[in-house]
């Protein structure tokens, strides 16, 4: 939720290289967005709702901010910040966006996540004679800022503000007085970017993305630390101890050009199309990983897998794969549900955390749940360097490259790919699951074409003015029902709800009417005949029935056509569904990349 930006260095138009990267954290989605540049004597901002993208050229000469230079000469070093908000606390407006300031600028800050006891904070400052400019948590940390300030130094201030706040956050704060910028964190996520060309260029950001353009050498903020920043350099200490943290700069395989749209109208659509990529990389994992997963897995008392939205329905999938294929028990919860299941956890327990971020603060709170009882923690994450990744005991990183559309696809299937691969190597059949894994992805290659495409695209065509839909499947595929649902709703709007075949008849059939949509997802199994029946039984009160499956059955009355894969049925069949949710959302006139109310990285609770 929400992106932070901040930089430090010469270059001669800062502001611009803080929109630049303001838009290159769109995918997390926001509602007003505004920056901040420190000058000689004053701070210059400028805050505004509405998408950075709307503005023309004439609009951006009337913000003097974004045609100021800084002053370099005089700080050192030109200091810019500026960060997209998603509303939380106060509604959409000018005053309530980002960065937010004291009474003169002394000190201005910008943050993500959720102060909890900003309430009883502002009526202490209040009293002491402070006024406000907004209704958010967030300009509480300025004022408290300033206020230690009166006695300390600014560095001391930012310390001894955060202490008294209660929540996750990651923050970013500047000040009149001093030339330096400040960072801090605890359970959303920053990171500090080095400059390639000189020593003294530093980059801070909610998200790699925002600044690979610059460079790719890294330094991660852990929660209960803090960085401060000049030109001459950048020094990371322990929040709760003051101690000096010394970090090791990381170089990131990302690129500008994969973090970019390409030839791509939208993110969603390049995403979807890479995933006969991106799936071959997943199924590449070193074997050594794999073989300590695969133990810790077989040693466990215990196993519980863990994730949120899609990642929960990634995990709800596994679940059936390790029954079926290794006849093995493992437990699934939502991460912001895992509170109610600690009561079972020992220090022989395994939590396994799928994410693409890493930094979901539901399964980060499940995660330092299972840490206090003693259990090992592995991740299945996109970002190998994520916090997730970093408090676990072992990582499997699903290689899937920068995935910025909000609706996560290449992800899924590669979290999907990954479970089943250590299905079948619990159940001694490795080599049987990774040529089904192979043989799977040259079929989705050869599926992924643009008469596949157009054929969906028909099909969105009659369906664009559908308020409602429904999604049935049976075993694994009863998981990807759910999370066909979420991508429709996601992204085209329409009220979509997934079930397990079996389920309709004891209520949600009284729902179907003449011409109501249900989508079948079906696969030659043993749950095959039961989803077809289900489907016979939806048709029969007027549904008009979407059959995905291998087969043309006599029951659909419009087939999508995907390969026999067997146990691999989930990874195919959901794929279509993303490319046919994508479809509805421009048809319907909404941007697939960035939908209504939804962020990329839920990074509050």
């Amino acid at each position: 939720m929400c992106g932070i930006f901040g930089y430090i260095g010469s270059k001669a138009k800062p502001t611009q290289i803080v929109i630049e990267g303001l838009k290159m954290l769109e995918y997390r989605g926001y509602d007003s967005w505004g920056i901040a540049l420190k000058t000689k004597n004053d701070i210059m901002i400028h805050k505004q709702t509405g998408k950075i993208g709307d503005y023309t050229d004439e609009k951006w000469k009337n913000i003097p901010v974004l045609e100021a230079i800084g002053e370099v000469e005089n700080t050192g070093g030109v200091m810019t910040i500026g960060h997209s908000r998603w509303a939380t606390h106060g509604g959409v407006t000018n005053e309530n966006a980002h960065p937010h300031f004291t009474e003169n600028k002394e000190v201005v800050i910008a943050h993500n996540g959720i102060f909890e006891n900003y309430l009883a904070l502002k009526e202490e400052l209040t009293e002491k004679g402070h006024r406000w400019s907004s209704e958010t948590d967030s300009e509480v940390l300025a004022h408290l800022i300033e206020e230690e300030m009166k006695s300390n130094d600014f560095e001391t201030a930012v310390k001894k503000a955060l202490s008294r706040i209660e929540g996750r956050f990651a923050i970013l704060a500047m000040c009149k007085k001093e030339d330096k910028l400040i960072a801090a964190r605890f359970g959303s996520p920053l990171i500090v970017g080095i400059g390639k060309e000189n020593g003294n260029e530093f980059f801070i950001a909610s998200d790699i993305p925002a600044f690979i353009k610059y460079t790719n050498k890294v330094q991660y903020l852990d929660d209960h630390e803090m960085v401060v920043v000049t030109a001459q350099g950048a020094t990371f200490r322990n929040l709760l101890t003051g101690a000096e943290v010394k970090k090791r700069t990381v170089e990131i395989e990302w690129t500008e050009t994969a973090a970019d749209k390409g030839d791509f109208a939208h993110f969603m659509l390049k995403e979807i199309m890479e995933q006969k990529e991106t799936l071959y990389r997943a199924v590449n994992q070193d074997p050594a990983v794999i073989q300590r997963v695969m133990e810790a897995i077989k040693n466990a008392f215990g196993t519980y897998l863990i994730g949120c939205g899609t990642a929960g329905k990634v995990c709800m999938a596994a679940e059936y794969m390790f029954s079926k294929i290794a006849h093995k028990h493992v437990n699934t919860a939502f991460g912001s549900e895992f509170m109610n299941y600690h009561h079972f956890l020992t220090d022989r327990s395994l939590v396994i955390a799928v994410s693409q971020s890493g930094e979901t603060a539901d399964t980060l709170e499940a995660l330092e749940i299972a840490k206090s009882k003693g259990a090992k923690i592995i991740s299945i994450v996109n970002v190998e360097t994520s916090t997730m990744a970093r408090i676990s005991d072992m990582v499997l990183p699903i290689k899937a490259g920068p995935e910025k559309a909000v609706a996560s696809t290449k992800a899924t299937t590669a979290q999907l790919a990954i479970l089943m691969l250590l299905s079948y190597g619990i159940a001694g059949r490795m080599d049987d699951g990774k040529s089904l894994l192979i043989n799977v992805i040259a079929q989705i290659n050869d599926m992924l074409n643009p008469r596949y495409e157009e054929h969906i695209m028909k099909l969105a065509r009659q369906l664009k003015n559908t308020e409602s839909m429904y999604i049935i499947g049976r075993g694994a595929n009863y998981p990807m029902a759910l999370e066909s649902a979420i991508k429709l709703q996601e992204v085209s709007y329409i009220h979509a709800e997934g079930f397990a075949g079996g389920e309709l008849k004891h209520g949600p059939i009284a729902l179907i009417t003449e011409g109501t949509p249900c989508i079948a997802l079906v696969s030659n199994d043993d749950t095959k005949k039961a989803t077809l029946s289900n489907a016979t039984e939806v048709k029969a009160r007027g549904g008009y029935i979407i059959g995905i499956g291998p087969e043309k059955e006599a029951v659909f009355d419009y087939w999508i056509r995907v390969p026999e894969c067997f146990e691999a049925s989930p990874i195919v069949n959901i794929i279509p569904v993303q490319m046919l949710a994508y479809h509805l959302a421009l048809l319907r006139q909404n941007n697939p990349d960035m939908p209504r109310n939804l962020a990329k990285s839920v990074t509050v609770k």
